[in-house]
C-alpha cells in the first residue's frame, strides 16, 4: 500500500514552531496550492486554491524555523495522517495533515530571507537511510502523542 503526497505551493503564514519537552522540534505550515481550470464554453480561466496543513519534525522543523517564511515556495513530500480527538464540549474532531518526509526550498534566490546568502537551495531529508514500515508506524504513534497543536 502507498500513502504518498507531493505538494508544490506557497506558505501562507510564517511556520508555527514548537519544542517538545524531549527537546525535539516540530513545525506546522499552511501551504496553498492553486489549480487553474479553463472553461472552454465561457473561454474563462478560474483558479481554485486548496490549503494544506503540513507537519515537519526534527531537522526539517529546524530548516523551516531558519529559512521558511510566508510566501516561500516549497516542495513537500510526505504522507497523509488523520488525527481524532474530543474537544472541550465533548465533540469528536478530526484533522487531516501531511507529515513531511522531505522538503525542498524553491523559488528565486531573492525570495529567501534577507539575513541569509544562499548559493544553492538547501535540500533536507530527515534520515540518510529510508525508514521501514514498522519504524514509520512507531514514529507516527509516538509523534501523535506528543503533537503540541
Amino acid at each position: 500500500m502507498v500513502n504518498k503526497v507531493i505538494l508544490i505551493g506557497n506558505v501562507g503564514i510564517d511556520p508555527e514552531i514548537r519544542s517538545l519537552e524531549s527537546g525535539r522540534k516540530v513545525a506546522r505550515l499552511r501551504i496553498a496550492t492553486t489549480e487553474r481550470i479553463f472553461n472552454s464554453q465561457t473561454q474563462e480561466t478560474r483558479e481554485q486554491t486548496e490549503w494544506h496543513t503540513v507537519t515537519l519534525w526534527g531537522s526539517l522543523a529546524d530548516v523551516a524555523d531558519k529559512y521558511i517564511r510566508k510566501g516561500s515556495q516549497i516542495y513537500i513530500e510526505g504522507r497523509l495522517q488523520t488525527r481524532e480527538w474530543t474537544d472541550a464540549s465533548g465533540n469528536k474532531r478530526y484533522a487531516t495533515e501531511i507529515v513531511a518526509r522531505d522538503m525542498k526550498m524553491l523559488g528565486r534566490k531573492s525570495d529567501a530571507p534577507s539575513t541569509m546568502d544562499l548559493t544553492s537551495r538547501p535540500v533536507v531529508q530527515p534520515q540518510s537511510q529510508p525508514m521501514t514500515n514498522s519504524q514509520i508506524e512507531a514514529t507516527a504513534i509516538d509523534d501523535a502523542d506528543d503533537l503540541p497543536f
